[in-house]
């Protein structure tokens, strides 16, 4: 995905990573067509893949925060949720908010500890 934005993606110091928010938006930065059922497992893989900029991956986040525009939406994400994160899963929030970028459902942001082996 592009980064046009004044922040990375992701941004690790030392065992720590931040990712920024991501939303369900295809690599040229358009949201995908569909609503959240298309938008909530693109934006966790955008979540992925900005892990996996800075060294980091799925089984190291330790902490999701989730923004929905409709909070009814919540069943649905907890559904992507399950799929995309194994037990055990990391804590999570979810918050309602009004609107989101470029008018997106749905936006995740994460950290993580990366463990060394």
């Amino acid at each position: 995905m592009t980064n046009e934005h004044p922040y990375p993606p992701a941004f690790r110091s030392g065992d720590l990573v931040s990712v920024s928010g991501r939303l369900g938006v295809t690599e040229t930065g358009e949201l995908v067509p569909g609503g959240f059922d298309a938008e909530c497992p693109r934006a966790f893989a955008n979540l992925d893949s900005a892990l996996l900029s800075v060294g980091a991956g799925r089984a190291d986040v330790v902490k999701v925060v989730v923004y929905l525009t409709d909070i009814a939406d919540r069943d649905g994400l907890n559904r992507v949720y399950e799929e995309f994160f194994a037990e055990p899963r990391p804590a999570r929030t979810c918050v309602g908010v009004a609107s989101l970028p470029y008018g997106g459902a749905v936006e995740v942001e994460a950290l993580a500890r990366v463990r060394d082996v």
